[in-house]
């Protein structure tokens, strides 16, 4: 008589996290510190027909802590920080500006060689703040649970959700709901943080202090070329001519003085010349045309090509084209070589080229070797989900969440904001960033919780090492200043 075979369930996931101790010294203070890094199990409530049947693994998030050894966590703060993408891991973040170790990579003209370097970040926010990174799904070590599809968290509101759950969960777990809070995106990463604030204060009734908003991207419309919608030509303009004058094609211009003259313009002549179409006298083309090549250092002959209207992508390629050089897309300061001067767009962002290697390399190595967090999953920098990413909450209309911060910000009139711009940033233009604050739907007290840092670097600002330590003391104010304790 044969025995029965039972089938037996494979185990749940469990969380796997890794505690670690260590000290630093920022500004003579020794800081001893707690590391915890690894993977929460993120559940969810499973009802079937109308019966609750408990909570399901649905994902796993690997997620990286820094915690103030002896500190009052009624009072000490906590920054949750991530970055953008969609499909970015908080890396960048994480090893470039506010934890207590640091890439050293080197910037424009003397990048470091492989295999990279490592270092005490002295100026890292844990002075001021514990740190929690989270990775998404997909980015990181962060994947969907075993039987379920990573694609039903690439997506606008999922990501929120899963985000939102998984801060709720450090906050309960940790007993922090007394401490002041604070959100750190990067990129995607704001307009995150943005539907996060008022996610958070709607499900759960926690309320921040302070969103920290490197690279800004609230609203699309900013940012989109499409055809009749002129918008982001304008908005692009400042940008375009920062890079000019940064590679020389402005002689010997102060920068602060030909951005004066490329905001005025964008904001009033050349709005006008584009709404005119065919309306536009020649006298009037020809004189938007000088002006536009001028600030944006490209030929009279281009700028009458492109109809007045000028592509980022196709600007980081014509620009230098001349001198058979690139511009970055995510740091304008960087250039490289393509494989051949005669293509409408860049092959490649010789900015990311730089810096991919080294945060790669650093970060692996220290998870490993610091931290004592081993897995044999590769650790997704830049996870390829943008293609796939949904955006069906936004379905007939652009994609933003400036409604949402305006909503968080008049619903809690104590959450602060800092607003952070690189000149040489044509990823997400500083004009176009202080375009969506100067529109959203708050009274005229509130404008005040709103603060703006300008740094001469691009969407990474901090791998120019003078913006890293200025930008990281305007960081550690910005906390200290909004924590009410």
């Amino acid at each position: 008589m044969s025995e029965e075979k039972t089938e037996e369930k494979p185990a749940s996931p469990a969380d796997d996290l890794v505690t670690t101790q260590h000290s630093i010294t920022v500004k003579g203070r020794e800081l001893n510190y707690t590391a915890t890094t690894g993977r929460i199990v993120l559940k969810e409530e499973v009802l079937k027909d109308g019966v609750f049947e408990g909570h399901k693994p649905k994902a796993e998030v690997f997620v990286t802590t820094y915690t103030l050894d002896g500190a009052d966590p009624l009072k000490r703060p906590v920054t949750f920080a991530f970055n953008g993408g969609p499909g970015s891991a908080s890396v960048w973040l994480h090893m470039g500006l506010l934890g207590p170790r640091r890439v050293l990579s080197g910037d424009v003209g003397d990048l470091t060689a492989p295999p990279y370097g490592i270092a005490d970040n002295e100026e890292s926010l844990l002075a001021e703040s514990d740190l929690v990174f989270i990775d998404p799904v997909s980015t990181g070590y962060s994947r969907a649970a075993e039987g379920e599809k990573p694609g039903n968290y690439h997506g606008y509101q999922p990501d929120i959700e899963s985000i939102a759950e998984i801060i709720r969960l450090w906050t309960s777990r940790n007993g922090r709901w007394m401490s002041p809070k604070f959100l750190c995106g990067e990129s995607y990463g704001t307009l995150r943080a943005a539907g996060l604030a008022e996610h958070l204060q709607k499900k759960y009734g926690m309320y921040l202090n302070g969103l920290m908003l490197i690279s800004s991207v609230l609203d699309f419309a900013t940012l989109e070329f499409n055809e009749g919608h002129d918008l982001a030509y304008t908005l692009f303009l400042p940008t375009y001519a920062a890079i000019a004058n940064y590679h020389g094609l402005h002689g010997d211009r102060p920068l602060k003085e030909v951005l004066a003259e490329a905001e005025e313009f964008a904001v009033r002549d050349y709005p006008y010349a584009l709404a005119r179409g065919n309306r536009l006298t020649d006298v009037e083309r020809a004189a938007t045309i000088e002006k536009l090549a001028r600030l944006t250092g490209l030929s009279e002959e281009y700028v009458d090509a492109v109809d007045l209207r000028i592509e980022h992508i196709r600007f980081f390629t014509e620009l230098l084209r001349r001198d058979r050089r690139t511009v970055g897309r995510i740091d304008a300061r960087f250039t490289g070589w393509d494989t051949d001067y005669g293509r409408e767009g860049i092959s490649a962002d010789p900015s990311i080229d730089a810096i991919l290697g080294p945060y790669s390399a650093v970060l692996n190595h220290y998870l490993h070797a610091e931290l004592g967090y081993s897995s044999d999953l590769p650790y997704e920098v830049l996870a390829r989900v943008i293609e796939q990413w949904s955006y069906k909450e936004f379905e007939g209309r652009h994609v933003t969440t400036a409604g949402k911060l305006s909503a968080a910000m008049r619903a809690n009139p104590h959450l602060k904001v800092h607003v952070a711009f690189g000149w040489y940033d044509g990823a997400t233009p500083y004009f176009a960033a202080e375009h969506l604050i100067a529109h959203l739907q708050i009274p005229k007290e509130l404008t005040a919780n709103i603060e703006s840092a300008y740094y001469p670097a691009g969407h990474m600002m901090y791998v120019h090492e003078p913006s890293r330590i200025q930008q990281s003391e305007d960081l550690a104010a910005f906390v200290r200043n909004s924590s009410n304790t």
